[in-house]
């Protein structure tokens, strides 16, 4: 575990677990890692399970630092869609955070920004924090369209989001080209981007709530690297 100076805002540390573990596996790795950051005072830390392994987890992480988060949820409260996972049920479950909008739902299962909208709003109404993701092609970064691309998805996926919803809003930034893979943005490269984000929120809401918002960066993070990336000053954390 690696131990964060104290800044103005506490660090966030977020694990997206995928399609790992079973739920025994699960509750095994929260007793192992709770011990280890016990102590820990200035970092919020989030495991984002398997939709099996919820209730495992939960009941695992009782009287520790570890918040349980999913991984999706459908965008209505309830109704006829056979295999899905709704806001609400995923709140009564004990379930605090939810991923919306990673890069492996918009390629493998075709979602849009507008559905990702949609999504973030059942998470908001059942009060539970959704995690944000938004990121570029490595096309598209290549061809110099990285900020448009990554402010049409804020700006359509935070669409009628007021701004008391939006304090249940985490940002993660995750270049596509970098997640699963062995390349990582640069230090400067994500710097320019946070702060873009930054100048995104600002212009949608203000100031306040762009100083506020979190933002994690996400990509290819590893014991190696991450304490480089512990250098910068405009991320409030990472997913990994």
């Amino acid at each position: 575990m690696i131990y964060l100076k104290k800044r103005e805002k506490n660090y966030m540390v977020v694990g997206n677990w995928k399609m790992n573990k079973t739920p025994k596996e699960a509750a095994i790795w929260i007793n192992e890692v709770k011990q280890e950051i016990k102590e820990e005072k200035n970092c919020k830390v989030v495991v984002c399970v398997p939709f099996l392994d919820i209730q495992t987890a939960v009941e695992a992480a009782i009287n520790t630092k570890i918040n349980i988060g999913a991984q999706n949820c459908h965008f209505e409260r309830k109704g006829a869609y056979t295999g899905e996972i709704s806001a609400a049920m995923l709140r009564e479950s004990g379930v605090r955070y939810v991923i919306l909008g990673h890069s492996e739902r918009r390629t493998h299962f075709s979602e849009t920004d507008e559905l990702i909208n949609r999504k973030i709003k059942s998470a908001v109404e059942a009060n539970i924090k959704a995690i944000f993701c938004v990121g570029e092609t490595e096309k598209e970064r290549k061809d110099g369209q990285e900020k448009e691309k990554i402010q049409l998805q804020i700006k359509t996926g935070l669409k009628d989001i007021n701004k008391e919803e939006i304090k249940n809003i985490i940002i993660a930034y995750e270049p596509v080209w970098a997640i699963g893979t062995s390349k990582v943005a640069t230090n400067e490269e994500i710097s320019q981007i946070c702060e873009w984000i930054r100048e995104v929120l600002i212009d949608i809401y203000d100031e306040v709530v762009a100083k506020e918002m979190y933002i994690l960066y996400g990509g290819s993070i590893n014991t190696e690297n991450i304490s480089k990336l512990l250098n910068i000053s405009n991320i409030d954390g990472y997913l990994i």
